[in-house]
């Protein structure tokens, strides 16, 4: 059965291991500091009328209504923080995958390599390019070179052992492109159903306000309301931003695929035509 290199799956254990310690530090800290913003920059009383955080915020002060959204609205920061932070990182592991150049231009440069059966010099490019891709290309590469002097098989077999090889290789490299994309993916349904949530606490706070005694509360009915849009607001902020992200780093991991897919092709195939 043919191997992928073993300095590859050490790789890939000791990555996934910095990874699940990045998402569990990462969610936490994210939420602190939510509660943090919230607190001292939100509920500065330099936002509200007569700097007293029980009274309406000043006109115009877009930090006092956001703190009297009420206390959903540090959960959704935090959710804000968390979807930018995961972007971030996702932005920079799947850069290091890409490689050093640009990956069109790797690829090209491995397929006319491969077109001159230079296959020493297909994997001095491989290890210039660095990254997933590379390494994945690299192991199909060094196939190729052990299936030349394999006596014991015939071209379709060797065409098959070089595609097997490749697609375990790909098997330990991608899977670490899209771990914590889960935990963005999730946030585009929970920043939605948080910001409902706060949504429906507002409303029952701005009926309240209608229901007193006497005269309707004006300030409990306007408090309530402001921490129904607030929550909504932000609820959708966050889901559409994750969304977006969400989107934009599958569409990059793709591309990856891609272009493992299209060189793996084009080893096996000048594979196949130079040894009929």
């Amino acid at each position: 059965m043919a191997n992928a290199p073993k300095p590859t799956t050490v790789k890939q254990e000791g990555s996934s291991s910095a990874s699940n310690l990045f998402a569990t530090l990462t969610i936490p800290i994210c939420i602190i500091i939510g509660i943090l913003l919230y607190k001292f920059v939100l509920g500065d009383a330099n936002n509200f009328i007569d700097n007293n955080v029980e009274n309406l915020p000043k006109t115009g002060n877009y930090a006092g209504m956001a703190y009297k959204g009420g206390v959903i609205v540090p959960i959704l920061m935090g959710m804000l923080l968390m979807v930018i932070v995961f972007s971030v990182e996702r932005f920079i592991v799947i850069g290091k995958a890409t490689g050093t150049s640009g990956l069109d231009a790797f690829v090209k440069k491995v397929q006319a390599l491969l077109n001159s059966n230079n296959i020493e010099a297909a994997i001095a490019e491989c290890d210039k390019q660095k990254g997933s891709v590379a390494n994945v290309i690299k192991s199909g590469l060094k196939k190729y070179r052990e299936m030349e002097v394999e006596a014991n098989m015939d071209t379709d077999q060797k065409c098959l052992a070089i595609q097997k090889d490749i697609e375990e290789a790909t098997t330990l490299e991608m899977p670490m492109l899209e771990q914590n994309l889960t935990v963005i993916a999730t946030l585009v349904s929970v920043g939605t159903l948080m910001g409902l949530l706060g949504t429906v606490t507002g409303m029952i706070k701005a009926f309240g306000g209608l229901g007193a005694a006497g005269s309707p509360d004006s300030a409990a009915l306007a408090t309530g309301i402001s921490e129904a849009l607030i929550n909504t607001a932000t609820g959708i902020g966050t889901s559409t931003t994750a969304i977006i992200m969400y989107n934009i780093l599958t569409s990059k991991i793709d591309k990856l695929t891609y272009a493992i897919d299209e060189a793996g092709f084009s080893i096996i195939q000048t594979y196949a035509s130079t040894h009929k």
